[in-house]
């Protein structure tokens, strides 16, 4: 089983949606019993709760199943997951000084990394790599979160089954 885990700030917004929609695509490529997809937070302030119902209410409009109880990310997951995704700069870095070992750090990656359109992500412009934080904004961020993280999953899409097609005899 490949194992990936996207990770946001408190697994409410952010995490929980990139975790339903790669689910999706996850499942739509036929590869729901290769690969497990999960989520969590780099601090435990919504450990137990539901994803935030903006998040909810995106997902259900675009067409999305969600069943979400958030946690926080621990360093001793790093030995179970192929794959860490970070959703912005920020939770990059946390989660790479969390890593134990130089090989559990480089499990991390940025979730729009695998968007090959963010020209300005590649120039190097700060904070064009993120997918914002819409908690304390309009619901309008939240469906700018849902775009960013569709148009990144096919890229993801792309590098997991490559991975998952290395890892199965």
């Amino acid at each position: 089983m490949y194992r990936v885990c996207f990770v946001c700030t408190g697994n409410i917004c952010r995490s929980p949606m990139a975790e339903s929609v790669f689910r999706a695509r996850v499942v739509e490529a036929g590869l729901d019993g290769l690969v497990e997809v999960d989520s969590a937070g780099t601090g435990g302030w919504h450990e137990g709760d539901g994803a935030d119902p903006r998040t909810v209410a995106v997902l259900e409009a675009a067409g999305y199943e969600q069943d979400h109880r958030a946690r926080q990310f621990r360093a001793s997951w790093f030995a179970r997951l192929d794959l860490v995704i970070a959703l912005d700069a920020g939770h990059l870095r946390d989660l790479r000084a969390l890593a134990p070992t130089p090989e559990a750090a480089a499990k991390v990656r940025l979730l729009r990394s695998y968007d090959p359109p963010a020209p300005a992500a590649r120039a190097g412009v700060p904070d064009a790599a993120d997918v914002p934080d819409p908690y304390y904004g309009p619901f309008d961020g939240f469906e700018e979160c849902l775009a960013l993280v569709e148009a990144a999953s096919t890229g993801l899409l792309d590098a997991v089954r490559t991975a998952v097609k290395e890892h199965t005899p």
